[in-house]
């Protein structure tokens, strides 16, 4: 079930990025692309390996599920067209991406774990691996999160805004996107390989790079929220679909497999979790209101 309705939001998300043209459907190929070459490195650095699904790609242990790539396109591209229907500007729409998809992961991967999608490699500890760290999900593995989603949204957006001139609207989205998940993918192995261990050394764990980088992102948005411009339409429909489905269905997974009585504070984390992106999405949307209403006001 969480399989098909990965590829059947994905259609849906793919035929509106046909409407909305092609630096949309661009973002959301790259972001497809994106993940699943981020999976294969990190299946093969040896930092969880995958459980069986419908359609794996690769061979043996080190093959990756095509819906996890899937997964993470359309969670990125629905988070963007929130961020740009509320007229925010770059770093701040980057930041805010960054936060309604980790949001959406720490739904997704206490429940996903437990249900064999995936299996973190806890060898290296001697640690309950159902209540290590987050309930048994590495602290850093939302650190990847944070900097997998902030580098491709901010990167997008930069190169998006390149000059060239001799470039047709095809050529120029595939070079930026490919371009983007590149600078992305350094960004994202420098952190991991050459820059996490030595922080380890000076006692900064991953929990702390966790919430040392919400607190900069927060800071942004609340900084780009005063700058942000007004953006005239309605918010597509997508945009609330893929974060309400990812949530109601792990959620659903949680209580209907009897994981909540596993452990009262992670039952009680997950619904905290699910109340802060009820949140995260109506609290912009009705905010934001406002202002629209009171520009159609003076415009008709």
């Amino acid at each position: 079930m969480a399989e098909t309705s990965l590829y059947v939001l994905f259609l849906f998300c793919f035929l509106h990025a046909r409407k909305k043209g092609p630096t949309a459907v661009a973002y959301l190929l790259g972001g497809v692309l994106f993940g699943l070459v981020l999976e294969y490195m990190e299946v093969m650095i040896g930092n969880y390996t995958y459980g069986r699904f419908w359609v794996m790609l690769g061979r043996n242990h080190r093959d990756i599920p095509l819906c996890i790539g899937v997964a993470w396109g359309i969670i990125m591209y629905s988070a963007r067209l929130l961020t740009d229907w509320l007229g925010l500007p770059l770093w701040a729409a980057a930041a805010f991406d960054t936060l309604l998809a980790l949001n959406i992961d720490f739904s997704i991967d206490v429940v996903a774990y437990r249900m064999h999608m995936w299996h973190w490699d806890w060898s290296y500890m001697s640690a309950n691996p159902l209540t290590a760290q987050w309930f048994g999900v590495p602290f850093g593995n939302f650190f990847g999160w944070q900097t997998v989603v902030f580098c491709y949204s901010a990167f997008s957006r930069l190169f998006a805004g390149m000059n060239l001139r001799r470039e047709t609207g095809a050529i120029k989205n595939a070079f930026t996107t490919f371009l983007a998940i590149n600078c992305s993918l350094v960004v994202l192995f420098t952190s991991e390989e050459k820059i996490s261990p030595k922080l380890a050394h000076f006692g900064i764990t991953s929990a702390h790079r966790v919430l040392l980088m919400c607190a900069f992102l927060f800071a942004l948005v609340a900084y780009g929220w005063r700058h942000r411009h007004i953006v005239t339409g309605s918010l597509p429909g997508i945009a609330r679909v893929v974060p309400f489905w990812f949530h109601l269905l792990f959620a659903a997974f949680f209580f209907a497999l009897g994981f909540y009585s596993e452990n009262t504070a992670m039952t009680l984390a997950v619904i905290i979790n699910f109340a802060i992106g009820a949140l995260l999405h109506a609290l912009p949307v009705l905010s934001a209101s406002a202002p629209r209403s009171a520009l159609n006001a003076r415009t008709t």
